[in-house]
């Protein structure tokens, strides 16, 4: 008697104890009675009845994550490889719901996400698709989001991480972002030289003005040197044809001594008398004067 007691007792230890289950931390148990749902179990000690309730499954709160790889083609016809990875979770709200009514969420999720992405990316051009990335993950997160929150699943994030063109697509791109690079570089090495030459003229003309500056009064000194030389000899008695004589004649000695002395100077040929052809050339300035004056 006191053995079948203790085997009694035993008994419904063991059955109470199987009543009580503990559910961890971001977890949710889907409890059913009878083969019908009854209620979901969250975290901390909890209690079914035991040989009529069972735990239908575990169902993990956490966020999980999925990967997507797709291949489309673009606005302007260039065929991508769209990568999209989506951040998805139970909502601790509707855990029955989303144990009830989809049998492979993960897939379902698959599914809605090429959709998605099918339709936004041949939308846009393929610079439009690398500028407005974040638009599209954007668009395809509100429309996956919409149609999984039906069957207790919350879209967190979603995340375009790739668009790949083909290596011939890239290697184009790159050849079309060189030359235009390269154009620009022309532009900007025509606009140097436009300033360069525009510099040097303005420098030339100053120095062309600064050079007539320079000879003009030059030409000043020495007109107002020979004035000065004019004045002396008729103060000292000459007649005006003989300071003309003397004048032209120290002239004519000035531009001896300069030629002689140029640089580029080899060989100077000068008349065997000088005097004699001073004179020459005296006879030749006055008769180039007086033609001027008659004319």
């Amino acid at each position: 008697m006191p053995y079948l007691l203790v085997f009694l007792l035993a008994i419904i230890l063991i059955t109470i104890c199987s009543g009580l289950y503990v559910v961890p931390q971001q977890s949710a148990y889907v409890i059913e009675r009878l083969g019908k749902f009854h209620h979901v179990a969250y975290a901390g000690l909890n209690l079914k009845i035991p040989y009529i309730d069972r735990i239908a499954t575990k169902t993990n709160l956490r966020v999980n994550q999925l990967n997507v790889q797709l291949e489309t083609k673009t606005l302007d016809n260039v065929f991508v490889t769209v990568v999209a990875s989506t951040q998805f979770r139970v909502d601790p709200q509707n855990v029955a719901t989303a144990y009830y009514e989809l049998h492979d969420p993960a897939g379902q999720l698959r599914s809605y996400m090429e959709d998605a992405l099918r339709s936004a990316v041949p939308a846009l051009s393929l610079d439009d698709a690398f500028a407005r990335k974040d638009d599209v993950a954007a668009d395809v997160q509100r429309t996956v989001g919409a149609e999984m929150s039906r069957f207790g699943f919350t879209v967190v994030k979603t995340l375009v991480t790739a668009i790949d063109p083909s290596e011939q697509v890239k290697q184009a791109m790159d050849s079309i972002n060189a030359a235009q690079r390269e154009k620009e570089a022309m532009r900007q090495r025509a606009e140097g030289q436009r300033i360069q030459i525009e510099t040097q003229a303005a420098a030339e003309a100053e120095k062309t003005r600064l050079q007539g500056e320079g000879q003009a009064n030059y030409r000043r000194e020495i007109a107002n040197g020979i004035v000065d030389q004019i004045k002396s000899l008729q103060a000292a008695g000459m007649s005006i044809q003989d300071v003309n004589n003397v004048v032209l004649f120290n002239q004519y000695l000035d531009v001896m001594r300069d030629l002689s002395e140029s640089a580029n100077t080899k060989t100077v040929i000068l008349p065997a008398s000088t005097p004699a052809g001073y004179s020459d050339m005296l006879t030749q300035i006055t008769s180039a004067l007086e033609t001027g004056r008659n004319a």
